[in-house]
């Protein structure tokens, strides 16, 4: 009789269990799509916001390694998603700081940098010339300077017969070029541009101008982005596709749809575990020997 009623609760709680692991089994998880986006968008696609266009510049899609699998994927790694957008402001100024004592290349040669002492009005720039260039493309004299008594001088060949002529490198170098800028003057060519000299102090020169200049904006997979002025969500629903949209509570309610989802799957394991447990703790009872 023990063994009997033993084994009824053991069927009892067997079914309790397949049913409990069946809804496990059977059950689907909560996906997240977005309905009716503002903006579904590839690769090299743009859309406008308050009047500026983006442009998606790109979309990624990468595995990453980890414990676990994300929304996109399983076992070890995740796959995660992302993209960036770009759009062009087309009169953002730009600066550039001439600093005084040093050298700068500009308009194709280098230049020391001078603001005179005492004045920031003006900023002078005065040219590094190439010496070793100039005695080189002069065959009548040495290719290299000499210093007599402290003094540097140009070795020239006169007469042809051996003997030597110094002359005194400034006498013999030109002047170099100097260009002397004042606050407010235009400066051309300046990375292409024509700048203006915004300020001078003792520090240098500060130099600005306008010119269109590409802005990047990163793009997050389920994140809020904002362009322009406008908050966006993002989401990847694949690897090729970027969807912005403003309908927050589609995400909200697809957050609660998991969580339930893992709340009632883990109570479903616990049932299917602890049936488990009870029918072989009631079929080891059933086999107890009787004191009778």
């Amino acid at each position: 009789m023990q063994r009997r009623a033993a084994a009824v609760y053991v069927a009892f709680f067997l079914v309790v269990g397949a049913v409990s692991f069946s809804l496990i089994a059977t059950a689907s998880a909560p996906h997240f799509s977005v309905e009716n986006p503002e903006h579904t968008l590839q690769q090299g696609e743009s859309f406008t916001v308050d009047g500026t266009e983006y442009n998606v510049q790109s979309i990624e899609a990468e595995m990453s390694g980890g414990g676990g699998g994300g929304h996109g994927g399983g076992g070890g790694e995740t796959l995660e998603r992302s993209g960036a957008l770009n759009w062009t402001n087309t009169s953002a100024r730009q600066t550039l700081t001439w600093e005084n004592g040093s050298t700068v290349t500009y308009d194709g040669q280098d230049w020391n940098v001078t603001v005179p002492t005492g004045q920031n009005e003006s900023v002078t720039l005065s040219e590094v010339q190439n010496r070793q260039a100039i005695l080189q493309n002069d065959s009548a004299v040495e290719n290299q300077t000499t210093t007599v008594d402290g003094q540097e001088y140009v070795v020239r060949s006169a007469n042809g017969n051996g003997s030597r002529e110094l002359i005194p490198a400034d006498e013999y170098f030109p002047a170099p070029e100097e260009r002397t800028y004042s606050q407010g003057d235009e400066v051309p060519n300046v990375e292409n541009n024509t700048a203006t000299v915004d300020t001078v102090n003792s520090s240098g020169a500060t130099l600005a101008w306008t010119a269109p200049q590409t802005n990047e904006v990163e793009v997050e997979d389920r994140a809020n982005v904002t362009v322009g002025s406008t908050t966006y969500f993002a989401y990847f629903p694949d690897n090729e596709t970027m969807v912005l949209t403003q309908q927050f509570d589609q995400y909200q309610a697809y957050q609660q749809e998991s969580t339930d989802y893992k709340t009632h799957k883990d109570g479903l394991w616990g049932v299917t575990l602890l049936s488990g447990l009870i029918s072989i703790f009631m079929i080891g009872l059933a086999y107890l020997p009787s004191r009778y």
